[in-house]
C-alpha cells in the first residue's frame, strides 16, 4: 500500500521546535514570516540555499522535509532512468555499459532492490 505525503513537512517541524515563521524566517536570512509561511502552505518550491538551510534548523535530510515533493521527482527520474536503461540495454555489453545498467536498476528502484526484472 503507497503512503500519502504532503508535499513537506515544514510546518510540524517548526511547531515541533516551538518556532514562530517570523523566527524561521530569520533563520533562513529572509526579510519575514510570509516566506516562510508561502514555503509551509506550498505556494512556492524553495531554492537550494533555502533547502539546506532547513535541513540545518530541522535536523532532517531534504528528502523528509519535502517528503511529497521528493517521491514525486523520484518517480520522474526512475522513469526517465528505465527509458535509458533500455537504450543502454541495446549497446554491446561492455564493462562501462553494464555499470551504467546497474546504476540505472538502482535509481529506477529508488536506491532500494533491483527492478530490471520488471522491464
Amino acid at each position: 500500500m503507497a503512503s500519502s505525503h504532503l508535499p513537506n513537512y515544514l510546518k510540524a517541524h517548526r511547531k515541533r521546535l516551538a518556532l514562530f515563521q517570523d523566527e524561521v524566517a530569520y533563520l533562513l536570512g529572509v526579510e519575514s514570516g510570509t516566506q516562510t509561511s508561502r514555503y509551509e502552505r506550498f505556494s512556492r518550491i524553495p531554492g537550494l540555499e533555502t533547502v539546506l538551510a532547513y535541513e540545518a534548523i530541522f535536523g532532517q535530510p531534504a528528502a523528509e522535509l519535502f517528503a511529497g515533493l521528493y517521491k514525486e521527482v523520484q518517480k520522474r527520474v526512475a522513469a526517465r532512468a528505465k527509458t535509458l536503461y533500455r537504450n543502454v540495454a541495446s549497446r554491446p555489453p561492455t564493462a562501462q555499459n553494464l555499470r551504467k545498467r546497474q546504476s540505472l536498476e538502482q535509481i529506477m528502484a529508488g536506491h532500494g532492490k533491483s527492478t530490471a526484472k520488471k522491464l
